[in-house]
C-alpha cells in the first residue's frame, strides 16, 4: 500500500467494510513536522524517511505533509515507492537507500531518482547509464562507518569519492552513513562513528570535492547528537510522534499519529471452568464475560496468549486465551455496561489512558518499528482531520 488508498473520514465514523480499522491524525502529523522543522539548526534541513509506506501510515499523506513542512528531500528503499510518489505528484529529490541491480537504473535516471553508491562498480554502471541517456545522475555516497551493513569502508571512500566528482555525467549529491546506535545512553560507538565520518569529510574538504547534502542523523541522531546535524538528518519514527528509544530527548508537542481500533463483535457469558480458544489455553476461574473483538494476527497483531490488554469503555481489559487470525477474546467481567459494537482501542488512547506502540511491541518481544510496519493493509486507514486537498 502506497498511501493513495487512505479513506478520508471525520471522528467516530465507522468503515462501512471492517469493525476494524486504522485512524491516521492528519493535525497530529501536521503538527509533529512543524515541531521537528522548528528544532532544527539553521542551517540544517530534514530529509523525510517515507519507506514502507511511511511506516504504514501512508507514504504519499506522510511525503506531502513532510513537503509543506519544507523538507529537502525524501527517502525510500525501492523503486517502486519512489514512482508511487512521483505518481502522487511529489517533486521532491527522492532518494532511493539501499542497492541497486543495473536492470533498475534505467528507470532511476530517468526519473530523477537520487542513487546510493557503495562501491566503484556502483558509479561505472550509474554513469554509463545516464551518459547513455544524456542526463546526470545524482548520487549519494554511503560511507560505512562502522554499522557494516551497506556503504564504502571509510578508509577506502577517497577513491569512490574522487570517481564520482571526475564523472561529468554525475552529480554528487550527497556524502551519507548512518548510526548503528545513536539513541541510547552510551553514545561511545555513536562517537566513533562520527570520528570517522568526519575524518572523510576533512579529506574532501583538503581535495575541494563538494557534496550538496552531508547526511548522518537518524531521529536518534537527531534528537542527541547535535555536532553530527551536518546540512541534513533523516527524519522518519520521530515525525509520526514515536521516539526511537525510551532514553533520548523529548520535544514538546509530539504525539503518536497512529491509533488501532475496532468493536465488540459479540459477547460470551462464561461458567467457571468453561475454556477459551485454540488450545484452551484460558479456564475462567469463575462466572465471567468475555469480549470477541474481530481482529487478529491476521491484521498484525502480535500472537500472544494470556498476555496483553485493550481499552473498552474508558477501561483496560486483559487479553484471555489465545489470539486467532481473526479474533481476539478479552476479559470486561468488570465492565457490564459494555454492549455489542462499542469501540475498543487496541493501540492509542481512550479517555485518560493510553496504550502505546511499543507496549503492543513488547507483546512481540520487538519494537516499535517492527510493529508500526506489522499492521496489515487489511485494516482500512481512515485519516481523520485530512487536509483539504488530499
Amino acid at each position: 500500500m502506497d498511501g493513495t488508498n487512505l479513506q478520508f473520514e471525520e471522528p467516530g465514523g465507522l468503515n462501512p467494510h471492517r469493525a476494524a480499522w486504522i485512524e491516521i491524525d492528519h493535525d497530529r502529523l501536521r503538527t509533529n513536522y512543524l515541531t521537528i522543522a522548528e528544532a532544527l539548526p539553521a542551517n540544517t534541513g530534514f530529509a523525510a524517511v517515507v519507506k514502507d509506506d511511511a511506516y504504514g501510515h501512508g507514504a504519499v499523506l506522510v511525503a506531502h505533509e513532510a513537503a509543506s513542512a519544507g523538507a529537502k528531500l525524501l527517502a525510500v528503499v525501492n523503486v517502486e515507492e519512489a514512482l508511487a510518489l512521483r505518481r502522487a505528484g511529489l517533486g521532491l529529490p527522492i532518494l532511493v537507500l539501499g542497492g541497486r541491480q543495473p536492470e533498475e537504473l534505467p528507470v532511476c535516471v530517468e526519473n530523477g531518482l537520487s542513487i546510493c553508491v557503495h562501491h566503484e562498480d556502483d558509479v561505472r554502471h550509474i554513469a554509463a547509464e545516464a551518459a547513455r541517456q544524456g542526463r546526470k545522475a545524482s548520487v549519494h555516497v554511503k560511507i560505512n562507518t562502522g554499522m557494516n551493513r551497506y556503504g564504502v569502508r571509510w578508509t577506502e571512500a577517497a577513491s569512490v569519492i574522487s570517481r564520482v566528482a571526475g564523472t561529468h555525467s554525475l552529480h554528487l549529491a550527497g556524502v551519507m552513513s548512518h548510526f548503528s546506535m545513536s539513541d541510547e545512553l552510551d553514545k561511545s560507538f555513536a562517537y566513533l562513528q562520527l570520528s570517522r565520518f568526519r575524518s572523510v569529510l576533512q579529506w574532501m574538504e583538503s581535495q575541494r570535492i563538494h557534496a550538496q547534502y552531508r547526511h548522518l542523523c537518524n531521529s536518534g541522531g537527531f534528537l542527541d547528537l547535535p555536532d553530527a546535524h551536518y546540512d541534513l538528518v533523516r527524519i522518519g519514527l520521530l515525525a509520526l510522534g514515536v521516539y526511537p528509544s525510551s532514553v533520548c530527548r523529548r520535544l514538546t508537542g509530539l504525539q503518536p499519529v497512529m491509533s488501532v481500533k475496532t468493536r465488540i463483535s459479540h459477547l460470551q457469558n462464561l461458567h467457571a471452568g468453561d475454556k477459551v480458544g485454540y488450545g484452551m489455553r484460558f479456564t475462567a476461574p469463575d462466572r465471567c464475560r468475555i469480549a470477541v473483538l474481530p481482529v487478529g494476527y491476521g491484521d498484525g497483531f502480535p500472537r500472544v496468549r494470556n498476555n496483553g490488554r485493550v481499552l473498552i469503555g474508558g477501561a483496560f481489559a486483559p487479553l484471555v486465551g489465545g489470539v486467532s487470525m481473526d479474533a481476539v477474546t478479552v476479559d470486561v467481567t468488570h465492565l457490564p455496561h459494555l454492549k455489542q459494537w462499542d469501540e475498543v482501542v487496541l493501540m492509542g488512547r481512550q479517555g485518560e489512558h493510553e496504550i502505546t506502540v511499543n507496549e503492543v511491541a513488547a507483546l512481540r518481544q520487538s519494537v516499535s518499528y517492527d510493529q508500526l510496519c506489522s499492521w496489515r493493509s487489511r485494516l482500512p486507514r481512515i485519516v481523520i482531520n485530512p487536509p483539504s486537498q488530499p
